[in-house]
């Protein structure tokens, strides 16, 4: 549908008394945070920052054994593994952050990277994720 043509039928919808709530299409990705479980509450609150607003935050261990971790110079297996919903045109700058802070922070060696999701259900539930205030429950008549 051209631009013109949704911009008519939103004007007779309007006409009619049928509200309509309008969300701009953009895209959420799942970013994926592995970090050392000293660091977790960090980065938890580094991405935060990012109009994140919902994560999920587990503890896990890795996989190497002992002789791997002391072979490596590590300090022990425990990481936190953060979950988090993030804006698509966000998810570069967020990214390059973590990358720096990866360098730069002592102890704060991990790994992040992107999934994009398809669909999200609800209006108010992509209002909520993308962290977009304009997104509004339509009033009941």
């Amino acid at each position: 549908m051209a631009t013109h043509e949704k911009d008519a039928a939103s004007a007779a919808k309007k006409a009619k008394g049928i509200k309509t709530s309008k969300v701009e299409s953009g895209r959420l990705k799942l970013l994926v945070v592995v970090v050392n479980q000293r660091k977790g509450d960090y980065f938890a609150d580094l991405i935060q920052s990012y109009d994140v607003n919902m994560q999920l935050s587990f503890r896990a261990n890795g996989t190497a054994s002992a002789q791997m971790i002391s072979l490596l110079g590590l300090e022990d297996s425990s990481r936190a593994v953060i979950f988090g919903v993030i804006r698509e045109d966000r998810a570069a700058e967020i990214l390059s952050v973590l990358e720096e802070k990866f360098r730069t922070v002592k102890g704060g060696k991990g790994i992040a990277y992107t999934v994009p999701l398809s669909s999200v259900i609800g209006v108010l539930t992509y209002g909520f994720l993308s962290n977009d205030l304009r997104t509004v429950k339509e009033e009941k008549k």
